[in-house]
């Protein structure tokens, strides 16, 4: 496994300083490898820890393996050269041997999604990954509950299943992950009928049976207030929300596309009109930064603490 540099941390690290601080860090969906700089910069110009994710189905959309965002990834590392905390996450997947690929690839977290499978079955694809990833010092997140989608990129299915409290509790004391996604009433994509709500009572609820990191998918289009009230919850609300669809939209406008490209034929774009597409995703990464997630000027809380010091599961 390629030895990462020191400020790539795994969620075990990254969240429950941000619990603690209530605030939450922003998991940022790169769906054409442009937009890693975009978010690698974002970060840097705003002090904020961010995380760059991808999932399993967007790999596919994108064309690309998943050794091979994590190549790009590192090589735009290295010229970004980011001095705040990063992440590199490995959104929802199914599949193990991808996982373990992603693992031995540099990411620093993957999130198991075996949320379609009776809850017996979740656990044990959980807790396989957990045994795999915790000895290499990657963080695992799951998803309880189902979180439906509008665009079918992120996931493959439109139902939803709200996170039972109880389970939640029950669930990550069998597992042991790092993270937990829960559904409380956001959805993947862009919302066309029905209306982004956040259940916090259901949400409290789920805080009261566990003092895991929790993580709210499907932040674009959420309202800023919703968000933040997600956030600050007392005992502590979520601590790190997925954005995807917002970041698209920003590179669509720019470049006036009405579907999305191949990453292939966007990086064969010239390129003024890659940086011009870099730095719309940039300003839209800014903005969640300060306005939805309060990280803003964060970094420095995790000066003096590297990823070699991260006990994942802890």
């Amino acid at each position: 496994m390629e030895q990462k540099p020191e400020n790539i941390y795994a969620l075990a690290q990254l969240l429950p300083v941000a619990q603690a601080g209530k605030f939450a860090i922003g998991s940022f969906t790169a769906r054409c490898t442009l937009m890693i700089r975009a978010i690698l910069r974002a970060g840097e110009a705003t002090r904020s820890p961010v995380i760059d994710q991808i999932s399993q189905i967007e790999l596919k959309w994108c064309q690309l393996t998943v050794e091979e965002f994590a190549g790009e990834f590192r090589r735009q590392f290295d010229q970004v050269r980011p001095t705040v905390p990063v992440g590199l996450h490995l959104d929802h997947s199914s599949d193990f041997g991808l996982i373990q690929s992603a693992v031995e690839s540099g990411f620093s977290s993957v999130m198991v999604d075996a949320s379609p499978l009776p809850l017996e079955q979740n656990v044990a694809a959980a807790c396989q990954v957990v045994e795999y990833a915790h000895p290499r010092r990657v963080s695992v997140e799951a998803e309880l509950g189902r979180i439906g989608t509008a665009d079918f990129v992120e996931t493959e299915t439109d139902d939803v299943l709200y996170t039972d409290p109880e389970e939640a509790g029950y669930f990550v004391e069998r597992t042991g992950v790092d993270a937990l996604a829960v559904s409380v009433g956001t959805a993947h994509g862009v919302y066309r009928v029905r209306q982004p709500k956040i259940d916090l009572e259901r949400l409290k609820a789920i805080r009261r049976q566990t003092p895991v990191a929790l993580v709210l998918h499907g932040g674009s289009g959420t309202p800023q207030a919703m968000v933040r009230e997600a956030i600050g919850l007392p005992g502590g609300g979520v601590s790190k929300v997925n954005f995807a669809t917002d970041l698209e939209l920003a590179l669509f406008a720019e470049f006036g596309l009405k579907a999305r490209l191949a990453d292939a034929a966007l990086r064969a774009l010239p390129p003024e009109s890659l940086e011009r597409g870099a730095r719309a995703v940039q300003r839209v990464v800014e903005e969640k930064i300060g306005s939805f997630l309060g990280s803003r000027d964060h970094a420095g809380d995790y000066l003096g603490h590297s990823v070699s010091e991260v006990k994942p599961g802890a």
